[in-house]
């Protein structure tokens, strides 16, 4: 896991400085906010935290429902499965499915020097980071039982 916050950090300031002129000209704090992290279209703490377990329960229940058989699942069906869960999940909380896709990222938007960046809005932070931890322990403990 600190590999992984380590590495979604290290892209994050990657990201920044291939885009380093376009975040100076932009003037919306939340669109630059929204480059690094999750956000939930509307913010309901409670709503956004289930709606993070579920999504992140479903990619890890099915990856695991195939792990006894890792042909019958690769790179392109996880991609695809990842970006069901974004297109029927997306909008209520930014899916993370990743405490590392969140945390690693936003901790670089509140380090970088970048103009006019406003919050890191750290009072929602714990949901995509929570949420998917507890979604995938839940799936884990599930898709062992089942297989």
């Amino acid at each position: 896991l600190l590999g992984e916050m380590a590495g979604a950090f290290i892209g994050a300031v990657v990201m920044f400085l291939a885009y380093k002129k376009q975040f100076d000209a932009g003037e919306e704090p939340a669109f630059k906010l929204g480059v690094f992290s999750t956000g939930p279209e509307v913010r309901n703490y409670g709503w956004n935290f289930v709606t993070e377990v579920v999504g992140t329960f479903v990619l890890v229940f099915v990856v695991l429902s195939f792990g006894p058989h890792p042909v019958d699942i690769g790179p392109l069906a996880v991609g695809l499965l990842v970006l069901g869960i974004g297109a029927s999940l997306g909008g209520p909380t930014g899916y993370a499915i990743n405490p590392a896709r969140d945390l690693g990222p936003r901790i670089a938007h509140a380090l970088l020097p970048i103009k006019g960046k406003g919050s890191s809005d750290w009072s929602y932070s714990w949901v995509p980071i929570a949420g998917p931890i507890v979604g995938g322990v839940l799936a884990g403990l599930l898709g062992g039982a089942v297989y």
